[in-house]
């Protein structure tokens, strides 16, 4: 992976729990959120459970830049940049694994669960 160090790419590999901090959109203050993300071919995507709107991903709507901190295996800080996933096909596909790995409805993914792609500066 283009960027970081090989212990970190390591990790990256494998989906785990890990923290993001963003920028409060109202506030301008750091907001920082525990979430997992998931390595799907190759792209670090962060996904929830569908339903209700989620403050982080209004966050990153507003001001794209966090810092994605690994807190596990591996500690470490990484200033990154979100793009905000809406495309129907690109949620399909990258949301197909979660789904089956959660046990959640595809479809249901699809229609209502938050997705960000995360690429490392």
């Amino acid at each position: 992976m283009i960027g970081v160090e090989p212990g970190v790419a390591q990790v990256l590999e494998r989906g785990e729990t890990m923290d993001i901090t963003t920028i409060g959109r109202r506030t301008g203050q750091p907001r920082r959120v525990e979430l997992v993300y998931h390595n799907v071919d190759g792209h670090i995507v962060i996904s929830g459970r569908p339903g209700f709107p989620r403050s982080w991903v209004a966050n990153l709507r507003a001001n794209p830049r966090l810092t994605f901190h690994l807190k596990r295996s591996v500690q470490a800080d990484l200033p990154a940049t979100a793009r905000v996933i809406t495309d129907r096909a690109e949620r399909e596909r990258l949301l197909r694994p979660i789904a089956r790995l959660w046990r959640i409805d595809h479809a249901l993914m699809v229609r209502s669960a938050p997705l960000v792609e995360v690429t490392f500066d």
